[in-house]
């Protein structure tokens, strides 16, 4: 008897233990991207289960979301984001301890009714057309709910093709391999198979001089994880006319692949980089750039990175594809001269930060980096009288690249950023690091190299961006400071992070122009300004005998015209 009744004792263990283990807790995460695949930071995931289990969650710098503890069955989630109509993904099936990964695309008002098919006119009795437009062939469905617009998304969309065009003029100042000061950029993508996309970048300048151009072709595959590997070829040629004595053209060709991947809902890998050969004034130079990053998720709202980079980044993420035209040339080889014979920069960066979001609007950073950069090219600005041998000048921007020898640098870095209920984004960023700085203003040229000395520089700076309601005015405005006066390079000079901002006052607007009657659909005006108050220049004695200057950032004013179709 006791035997018995110890067996069904142990039978009733190992049953409520198997329930148990059938009803684990799952999980569902992805990632919320615009319509041209850039990361949604601040977006609200908000999930709705059959039994009335109710989260919310927000993405972070990858647009990366989880919502975690959710128990078998059917849910529907609803994504939002300023400037964006709301996104809805109904029907997510989610068995007992799973984890589902989800790919969404936030669009806006315009790029969903442009993708609508035709509406039904006829006169049947089913009206249902009114509050909803179908789609067909996988195409976002506009809604309209209690008033509201929102697209509901299917589980992969057919992309159009698209693309941009952008005509602009003014000087750049942005050192050797500059686009010219009249130039044309153009983007076209094409989605093949609903899997993956082509696209074609361009930078055609044809101003004063000997014409440039950059050409980018790239293969980008649409996985259901979230990533897209992507394989790009891109050529380069930037030449001197021959009025500059033995200043050739530089070519170069760069072959780069970029992917990622997830290890659950715990690590986050992305890995890429490019091959490049690079042709100036007979010699010839190879060159392989890697990067990557691994990200480990300690809870929702906590990000553990290491990032390791070879090139500096620029603002064009931070304006986004569909807010900036493609300044392909910023990713261009730096290069210098020293006795005549051309030298590329070569660096490396090392990175570990710790992110947290702190409710709904608020996150904070903090961040050690350790570089090494040989055959640092710093800019300078002046008219040159003769070639000493160790100047490249660039003739579109009136510039010159200058070899600063070695920078081996450290420090830390601290980032605050918030969102208002508008949309505006504030970001605090601040640093103390290494620099290269010059012992002294007014030297002569041929003491510059011996008086250029590494330093430390505390840096901070103060950005805002945000898109006007009724105008649709989007625009990114910073100032960024940094202490000493003879300070040749940027503090951080390989800052990522949301705290990224040029050197000094700079100013990027981008305004949707009324459409009238025979006037292009989707005409914006462009105007980029950097360092617009002309600091931190440094003066020396040229080799002429005229004063020119080493500084972090030349002063630039360009402007255009942008069409997207």
């Amino acid at each position: 008897m006791m035997m018995r009744t110890l067996g069904c004792f142990a039978v009733a263990i190992v049953l409520c233990v198997a329930a148990t283990a059938g009803v684990a807790p799952g999980s569902i995460s992805g990632y919320v991207r615009n319509s041209a695949g850039v990361a949604q930071m601040g977006a609200t995931v908000e999930l709705l289960g059959e039994t009335g289990q109710h989260q919310t969650a927000y993405t972070d710098t990858k647009g990366f979301f989880r919502l975690a503890g959710l128990q078998a069955g059917s849910y529907n989630l609803r994504v939002s984001a300023p400037s964006f109509l709301p996104a809805l993904r109904e029907d997510v099936a989610l068995a007992s301890g799973a984890s589902k990964v989800l790919n969404i695309t936030l669009n806006t008002l315009f790029e969903a009714i442009r993708m609508m098919p035709e509406l039904k006119r006829s006169g049947d009795d089913d009206d249902s057309w009114k509050w909803t437009l179908r789609s067909t062939a996988n195409r976002p469905i506009l809604r309209f709910d209690d008033g509201n617009a929102v697209v509901l998304e299917t589980a992969s969309q057919d992309k159009s093709m698209k693309g941009t065009m952008a005509f602009m003029a003014g000087a750049t100042n942005e050192g050797y391999g500059s686009p010219s000061d009249l130039g044309t950029v153009f983007a076209v993508e094409h989605s093949l198979f609903r899997t993956a996309t082509v696209g074609l970048d361009g930078n055609l300048g044809y101003g004063t001089g000997t014409p440039d151009g950059v050409l980018r072709v790239s293969y980008r595959r649409n996985s259901q994880e979230g990533w897209t590997p992507t394989v790009a070829l891109l050529v380069r040629r930037f030449a001197n006319p021959d009025a500059v004595p033995r200043r050739g053209a530089l070519q170069a060709a760069a072959l780069s692949y970029a992917d990622g991947f997830s290890i659950g809902d715990l690590f986050d890998f992305q890995f890429g980089g490019d091959a490049e050969a690079i042709q100036f004034l007979g010699e010839e130079s190879n060159a392989f750039r890697p990067t990557g990053t691994a990200d480990l998720h300690l809870t929702s709202n906590t990000i553990l990175e290491y990032r390791y980079a070879t090139t500096e980044p620029t603002m064009r993420a931070r304006k986004g594809f569909d807010t900036a035209p493609a300044d392909l040339s910023e990713s261009a080889p730096r290069m210098t001269m020293v006795d005549g014979q051309p030298l590329l920069e070569n660096a490396h960066h090392h990175e570990m930060s710790l992110s947290q979001r702190l409710g709904e609007n608020n996150k904070v950073q903090v961040a050690y980096f350790n570089d090494r950069i040989a055959d640092t090219a710093l800019l300078g600005v002046g008219q040159i009288g003769f070639d000493p041998g160790d100047i490249l000048p660039d003739v579109y921007s009136g510039t010159f690249n200058y070899n600063g020898g070695t920078l081996q640098a450290q420090g830390v870095r601290l980032v605050f950023q918030h969102r208002f209920s508008n949309g505006t984004a504030a970001t605090l960023d601040y640093a103390y690091g290494g620099v290269l700085d010059l012992e002294q203003p007014g030297v002569a040229w041929c003491d510059v190299r011996n008086t250029i000395q590494h330093g430390w520089r505390h840096t901070a700076a103060l950005k805002f961006n945000g898109t006007v309601p009724r105008s649709k005015t989007r625009w990114i405005a910073s100032y960024r400071y940094t202490s000493g006066e003879n300070t040749l390079l940027p503090v951080d000079l390989f800052n990522a992070s949301a705290g990224q901002a040029d050197p000094f006052f700079n100013l990027f607007i981008r305004q949707p122009l009324p459409h009238f009657h025979g006037m292009p659909l989707n005409m914006e005006m462009l105007i980029d300004i950097r360092n617009l108050l002309a600091q931190g220049y440094v003066p020396v004695m040229g080799p002429d005998g005229h004063t020119v200057y080493l500084m972090q950032s030349a002063r630039s004013v360009r402007g255009g015209l942008a069409f997207t179709f």
